[in-house]
């Protein structure tokens, strides 16, 4: 299939780079990063977050603590 892009000289650039640097053709680039994006979900699933994990807690607070910090006046100070 064949497909026009409209992309800037700098991706176009850096995807021509690439090519070159692995011997290979752009069409194989480009089918490379497509399969790096998530698979095509039905229309009634929920989206992942992609952030969930990625941090650790220094306090020992927990996001099911969310409700309870909220609650005993958590991030009220920073309003004022």
């Amino acid at each position: 299939m064949s497909v026009t892009l409209d992309l800037s000289e700098d991706i176009l650039a850096r995807l021509r780079a690439e090519a070159e640097r692995r011997h290979l053709s752009m069409d194989a680039v480009v089918e490379e990063l497509a399969a790096m994006l998530p698979a095509e979900r039905n229309a009634g699933s929920r989206r992942g977050l992609s952030f969930v994990a990625l941090g650790s807690s220094t306090s020992g607070q927990r996001a099911r603590d969310a409700d309870e910090m909220l609650a005993d006046g958590f991030g009220r100070d920073a309003l004022n």
